[in-house]
């Protein structure tokens, strides 16, 4: 009854509009008051704040964030979606590919979902809408290439996943490139199946990008900035010559060089990236408070071992349970943000699925897998409200042309369940 009651405490916060982190945080402690003395509810409490800044892997949230920014202030995230698109415009379709190749490699820049939408769209609908491309489409593919990036490495949702439980976030951004690269892979082969039954979708051969007024954009696109960006991050990350958390630093030093040497960045832009960057910061790690003190009531209700011991008396499938797992991140991805989520609920599901035995590297690349989804299907999906706000197209016409993307990402999300080497063969 006590977690019940501490469960429709938190749901009672969230409709009230009380921001997660402090619903997350107030509905621990007050359900903390049940199970626990007043002065060790306190004592968590203190240790809790000690603990997050106090970790050093923290971090890497802030830089990686700051990355995005200072790529997005600079036009270098602008640069690679103009590149991409000379590179595949003679096929049809080929600016909405465009858009994943360069949701991919911003991707490897940056851990930002929404940094990834918003720049996809300013960069190429413009162009996709002037060609002809369906709104559906465009606004769809622009949806799903940014939920690349909280895939591919560097990933902020591997960052938490790692934060709570303690996992090598290095271990964890390397088993993210296989399941980025077959994900790709996967919204391409959407686009064609798409055109194939609608090919009056799109034009035949695209163009150069243009911006809202027409103009040519082509006489930018230059790659050199984000190769050398990349090359960097993940050099160094991979090398070993640097651990994520420092990674995230030198990304976050390397775009703001750049995009100082590049002549484009200005005090304004620069101070609206610090504040982004501020405000985002802020509220990951805020949540992250927030759940660490809802983690320990539940611990104090010891609702894992029971979980656990009910699953072994009832003698159901471990697979069976992983996959009602993520059914249930499924769920919770369509109504809640993605980090709330994380933070909620990893405590309790990784000890469920380590306890019977699987692999926690490969369910956390399941567990992000889940997140993405999330991002794009309604009533919360967040990059479809970002991706029809930047392009000005109703939230309806949106999640309509980001379906058949979701019936993707279910089949992928198969296939990593089925094939967990598709996530550990680099790990291995």
């Amino acid at each position: 009854m006590t977690i019940l009651a501490g469960t429709l405490l938190l749901i009672l916060f969230l409709l009230l509009g009380l921001p997660v982190g402090f619903a997350l945080g107030v509905a621990g402690s007050i359900s903390l008051l049940f199970v626990a003395p007043q002065a060790t509810v306190l004592g968590l409490m203190t240790e809790v704040v000690h603990h997050t800044f106090a970790n050093y892997v923290i971090l890497t949230i802030p830089a990686f964030v700051m990355m995005s920014e200072f790529l997005s202030a600079g036009g270098i995230a602008d640069d690679m979606m103009i590149a991409c698109n000379r590179l595949m415009r003679k096929v049809k379709g080929g600016l909405a590919m465009a858009c994943v190749l360069a949701g991919a490699v911003l991707a490897a820049t940056s851990g930002s979902s929404t940094a990834s939408v918003a720049t996809i769209a300013r960069a190429a609908y413009p162009t996709m809408s002037r060609l002809g491309y369906n709104p559906g489409l465009a606004i769809g593919t622009i949806s799903i290439a940014g939920t690349l990036a909280i895939m591919i490495p560097p990933s902020i949702a591997l960052v938490v996943y790692g934060i709570l439980t303690e996992e090598s976030i290095g271990k964890l951004f390397i088993a993210g490139i296989g399941p980025g690269v077959v994900t790709g892979l996967g919204y391409m082969v959407a686009i064609r199946l798409v055109l194939w039954r609608n090919p009056d979708w799109a034009p035949s051969h695209d163009d150069a990008l243009t911006d809202a007024e027409g103009h040519r954009l082509e006489q930018k696109g230059r790659v050199w900035p984000v190769v050398l960006l990349v090359v960097l991050v993940l050099g160094s990350l991979y090398s070993g010559l640097a651990t994520p958390t420092e990674v995230g630093a030198i990304g976050a030093v390397g775009a703001f060089l750049l995009s100082l040497s590049l002549g484009r960045l200005r005090a304004g832009t620069a101070a609206t990236a610090i504040g982004n960057t501020l405000r985002t910061s802020a509220m990951i790690v805020t949540i992250i408070f927030g759940a660490l003190m809802f983690g320990y009531f539940m611990t104090y209700t010891q609702v894992t071992n029971r979980l656990l011991d009910f699953i072994a008396a009832s003698d159901i499938s471990p697979h069976l349970v992983l996959v009602l797992i993520l059914l249930m991140y499924l769920l919770l991805g369509m109504l809640m943000d993605q980090f709330a989520i994380l933070v909620l609920t990893v405590p309790v599901s990784y000890s469920i699925v380590t306890g019977l035995g699987f692999d926690p590297i490969w369910f956390g690349i399941l567990i992000v897998k889940t997140a993405e989804i999330g991002l794009v299907t309604p009533p919360v999906g967040l990059n479809v409200f970002i991706a029809s706000a930047a392009t000005q197209t109703p939230t309806k016409v949106g999640f309509k042309g980001v379906a058949p993307f979701v019936a993707v990402e279910l089949v992928l999300l198969a296939l990593l369940v089925s094939f967990p080497e598709i996530s550990l063969f680099l790990v291995n």
